[in-house]
């Protein structure tokens, strides 16, 4: 979840779990209302990186309590939903597009890479761009409020990899910002340990790629020391993680402020 400072507009980037994360903040005292009005009021809109059920189960699972509102996703991740999810056969049609009766409590609304969108209810734009995630197109979305970023970050492989030059793309994009110090945080997935074969990362990264990743990024940046990058996306069991978090730390030669999230736990930048 994700809103300007001192707002309670937020949208949700992804949703792999949602009511379960509400809960820990509400225990947390990150909000002071129950559950269901997080759910209902403060979230405005989902956007969805890709199509696999770890990013929107939270959604589907929570939709017959939810309230009306915007899923922003490429088209191609918006076929799944329609053709796939929010059918009569799996779940329900809560959408207002697909197998009749559409019920019409969410409204598809297919981004466009590269161009602004606002976001509805909020007090934010979005521009989404393209990522390689194996057989699959992700998304990255860079989140403006202001003249201030954010930039998510879906699953993604390397590009070197994944054949692929989109994240050498991305990272032209968000240069400038990241040299103005506009762009206060990037949220990126390192799923694996440095000794997790290429031939089975599914369109992931370990922490050798992420480091090799950002050094492109500074090819275009300059520096990206004291950036914010939170690392989402880290594959159980424990000692896995445990194995990411200290190879990133002792390969972080660029000196960015590395951050692990823990769910219900506020991040302010």
């Amino acid at each position: 979840m994700v809103a300007p400072y001192d707002s309670k507009q937020y949208v949700c980037l992804d949703a792999g779990t949602l009511n379960a994360g509400i809960e820990k903040a509400i225990a947390n005292h990150v909000f002071t209302v129950p559950a269901n009005q997080v759910l209902k009021q403060y979230i405005k809109g989902y956007l969805i990186s890709h199509s696999h059920l770890d990013h929107l189960a939270g959604m589907i699972i929570n939709s017959p309590e939810d309230t009306a509102k915007n899923i922003y996703a490429f088209v191609d991740c918006i076929s799944v939903l329609k053709n796939n999810y929010f059918t009569w056969k799996s779940w329900a049609n809560f959408a207002n597009e697909g197998e009749a009766p559409a019920l019409g409590k969410y409204h598809y609304q297919a981004l466009t890479p590269g161009r602004e969108t606002a976001l509805d209810n909020t007090a934010m734009q979005v521009t989404a761009f393209p990522l390689s995630h194996s057989n699959l197109t992700s998304t990255a979305f860079l989140l403006k409020n202001k003249d201030s970023y954010l930039l998510y970050l879906g699953d993604t492989g390397c590009d070197e990899l994944e054949k692929s030059h989109n994240l050498q793309s991305l990272w032209r994009e968000v240069a400038p910002l990241v040299r103005s110090h506009q762009l206060k945080a990037i949220m990126i997935e390192v799923s694996f340990p440095n000794d997790q074969p290429d031939k089975s990362l599914f369109g992931h990264l370990t922490p050798r790629l992420l480091a090799q990743e950002l050094n492109v990024l500074v090819g275009y940046a300059g520096s990206v020391k004291d950036l914010n990058i939170v690392v989402t996306h880290l594959k159980p069991p424990a000692n896995h993680i445990q194995k990411i978090k200290q190879q990133l730390q002792a390969g972080n030669k660029l000196g960015v402020k590395l951050i692990f999230p823990q769910q219900g736990v506020p991040l302010n930048f």
